[in-house]
């Protein structure tokens, strides 16, 4: 996102298809995956757009979602490498770099409390009046395995 354009998809299945609702890429963390690495391979298997992962903005918590399983919804900004738009064919009906005020206009966005506040701490960002967390590798304290801690370095 920056403060002009947004990348943005239609979905081919699912609540929203066939609705003409722009949406921001979603995708699944693989098991395993970072989410930083995750973020940045969904976006570029729906869109073709290669991109760096710069931060997590923020998350949503909410119990009892698919499978009946608790669920965390992460709020990345990503980097575009770049612009060039390759939809996902199985899974993305269209794909396009969208003036953020057509996109902040959907009706969609007017009446969904998480779009709308995923937008507003998107656009803080980009005014740089928002900062994030980002990732540090660090070793776990009972093993030798690596993390990534996730903090606000500002």
């Amino acid at each position: 996102m920056t403060k002009e354009r947004v990348l943005v998809v239609q979905e081919k299945s699912g609540v929203l298809k066939g609705l003409g609702i722009w949406k921001f890429p979603t995708g699944v963390v693989e098991p395993g995956e970072d989410i930083n690495i995750g973020v940045v391979r969904e976006v570029k298997e729906e869109t073709g757009v290669d991109a760096e992962f710069v931060e997590v903005l923020a998350f949503r918590q909410s119990h009892k979602a698919y499978f009946e399983k608790s669920d965390l919804f992460f709020v990345c900004i990503l980097r575009p490498l770049s612009f060039d738009i390759t939809k996902q064919e199985s899974e993305i009906e269209d794909a396009q770099w969208m003036p953020v005020e057509e996109f902040a206009a959907q009706p969609f966005v007017q009446q969904h409390e998480l779009v709308k506040y995923i937008l507003e701490v998107g656009l803080a960002k980009a005014d740089k009046e928002y900062t994030g967390f980002s990732p540090i590798s660090i070793k776990s304290a009972f093993s030798p395995k690596q993390s990534l801690f996730y903090m606000n370095r500002r």
